[in-house]
């Protein structure tokens, strides 16, 4: 009688995935995150993982930082306005914004100048490198440890303390900020919190189809061996090798190990297949989108480019209303927690601006009607914008209209113009021009003070107190043929238009004209204003204040200047000398270097 064979089966799981927990570290001095701080690296993998988060968590983080900073007040305090731009620069900003979505905080690094009266820089350091300290009695959280890499970090390892903003003479600080969340003390839980499951779901659909093509291994799949039963270190031994060579750090599903004496005795498996799997792949697919997408409270995909067949938000109207929603609900409540803690640094520096988010929402999209004043549409828009008794003066066609571009300034009839003279001509400065021209009245210095503060508007960073320099379109040859564009110039030339060097700045910067320049691109409009053979430049215009000053004097210096170029302002574009040349003038008639005829 032959004997009955043994068989002995063992099933070997490729990997298995849990999220971290949430909790403090006993026994010292800080908290962290999660274990080892891991929980930030949980979210960092959440955004990598799943392309629905990674997409919301861009566009959200882009909408935050827009444009970059603004300040309705830059022209009343450009000084105090320069200074900011240089401790805030675009770069950090930008990170400070994408933190404070992905991680749901951010930090500031606060770096003190020696004498410790200014803050003289500010500097992004990663969220996930700080632990925060345990509180004090009172509450207060008094300082950070810093580690570059807390999951490697070794048992005695010593760790830096950088003490919170305003709690040390240290040279350096680190301002956090993160949002107030009931029951959580020590660090804020991120405002998608509730669909971290989801985005970690779709990272796992997606990696079980990637993974179930690269291993090439069905879920539970059989590997019979007939030749006997192992002994239990042996067996062990070649499941190792298997899953070796066949495993990965996240792999699709498991397979079933079989030793049997023969193919008689062998185990006999019945696969468990799972009906209309496809369409349940699908589902979870779209489930994990749509739950993502809630968590973030996305108003309408589009506005973050990701396109579904929901059909909310496909229409001008729907997206302008979704639009506003969003920036109202999401992405202000993070503008404002960033602002709060800028003005905290910049309240150290003695500065106060009323600083806002330039937004990335379409001029068409921004509702305007509650606006009171020029500041709250600059607000709105990020545009500076003069106010009339109408309502705002805002641009039809952006680019079309030199009119509506470069916003000519008619300076009014409490300002006299004392004489023209072609931009750059001589080597006499603009302040020893206005100062043999000008007198100013020594008892009406109170008068002017309250006047520039009563009507601010208009400043360019050429001006002075009691000047003004404008730049006038004007004619050098006459010519049947002009373009377009020196022929609207130079009709508002007549009705005594003149511009702001920063107005012909920004318009170049538009590319007003720019199908008249190389390659038909934007070009320098202050250099090579009408373009090539153009007989045209600018002559330079100088305004004194008719009030308080007199034609004729050059004993200015003992008044006082109310408003001065800052030194990190430079001028764009560039050109001043060569301004006063026509392009027909210049080498080549104005054309590009590149250019070949």
């Amino acid at each position: 009688m032959k004997k009955k064979g043994k068989s002995q089966i063992s099933i070997v799981n490729l990997s298995t995935y849990n999220s971290p927990d949430i909790k403090v570290v006993k026994n010292k001095d800080y908290v962290t995150y999660g274990d080892k701080n891991s929980y930030f690296q949980y979210l960092i993998d959440r955004y990598t993982d799943s392309p629905t988060n990674n997409a919301i968590i861009n566009g959200i983080s882009q909408m935050i930082f827009g444009r970059g900073l603004g300040a309705t007040d830059s022209n009343k305090k450009p000084d105090e306005y320069a200074k900011m731009m240089t401790l805030f620069t675009d770069d950090c900003v930008r990170k400070f914004a994408y933190d404070l979505k992905l991680a749901g905080q951010c930090a500031i690094q606060v770096i003190y100048s020696k004498d410790r009266k200014t803050v003289a820089q500010v500097a992004h350091i990663p969220v996930e490198t700080l632990a925060m300290e345990k509180c004090n009695e009172d509450g207060d959280i008094e300082g950070f440890y810093y580690c570059s890499d807390w999951e490697n970090k070794k048992p005695n390892e010593e760790l830096q303390r950088i003490p919170a903003f305003g709690t040390s003479r240290d040279p350096i600080e680190i301002l956090y900020i993160n949002p107030y969340a009931a029951g959580y003390y020590y660090y804020s839980p991120v405002d998608y919190q509730g669909g971290l499951q989801y985005a970690e779901l779709e990272g796992e659909v997606s990696n079980f189809h990637l993974n179930n093509i690269q291993n090439g291994l069905a879920p539970s799949m059989l590997i019979n061996f007939s030749n006997g039963i192992p002994d239990e270190e042996t067996r062990r031994r070649i499941e190792n090798s298997i899953q070796q060579k066949w495993g990965g750090s996240s792999n699709a599903g498991r397979f079933i190990l079989n030793f049997s004496d023969d193919k008689d005795s062998a185990a006999e498996i019945q696969p468990v297949q799972l009906s209309d799997a496809h369409n349940q792949y699908e589902f979870l697919s779209e489930e994990s989108m749509k739950k993502i997408m809630v968590a973030h409270r996305v108003v309408s995909p589009m506005l973050l480019g990701i396109k579904d067949n929901s059909g909310l938000g496909n229409n001008a109207d729907e997206l302008k209303t979704a639009s506003t929603l969003m920036d109202n609900l999401v992405i202000r409540p993070f503008q404002k927690l960033l602002i709060d803690g800028f003005d905290k640094i910049l309240a150290y520096n003695n500065i106060s601006l009323n600083i806002y988010f330039k937004t990335l929402q379409p001029l068409e999209f921004i509702d305007l009607e509650n606006a009171q004043n020029a500041d709250q549409v600059e607000e709105e828009t990020g545009e500076k914008r003069r106010f009339s008794k109408e309502g705002v003066e805002l641009t039809d066609d952006d680019g079309m209209s030199l009119l509506d571009t470069l916003n000519p300034d008619n300076l009014g009839e409490e300002w006299i113009e004392v004489g023209s003279r072609e931009a750059g001509l001589d080597d006499i400065s603009i302040e020893e021009w206005a100062t043999d021209a000008i007198d100013v009245e020594k008892t009406s210095l109170q008068k002017l003070a309250d006047y520039i503060k009563a009507k601010p508007s208009g400043f360019s960073y050429l001006d002075k107190s009691y000047y003004k320099v404008r730049y006038r379109y004007s004619q050098r040859y006459s010519s049947d043929n002009s373009r377009t564009f020196c022929k609207a110039m130079m009709t508002r030339t007549k009705k005594g238009n003149v511009y702001r060097l920063e107005d012909i700045d920004k318009a170049s910067r538009d590319g007003v004209n720019k199908e008249l320049g190389h390659k038909r691109k934007p070009y320098d409009l202050f250099k090579f204003k009408g373009g090539v053979n153009c007989g045209h430049y600018f002559s330079e215009v100088l305004y004194r204040i008719k009030d308080i000053t007199k034609d004729g004097s050059n004993k200015l210096y003992d008044y006082e200047e109310t408003k001065s170029i800052p030194k990190s302002y430079k001028r764009k574009p560039r050109g001043t000398k060569e301004s006063k040349i026509a392009p027909i003038d210049m080498p080549n008639n104005g054309h590009h270097p590149d250019y070949k005829g």
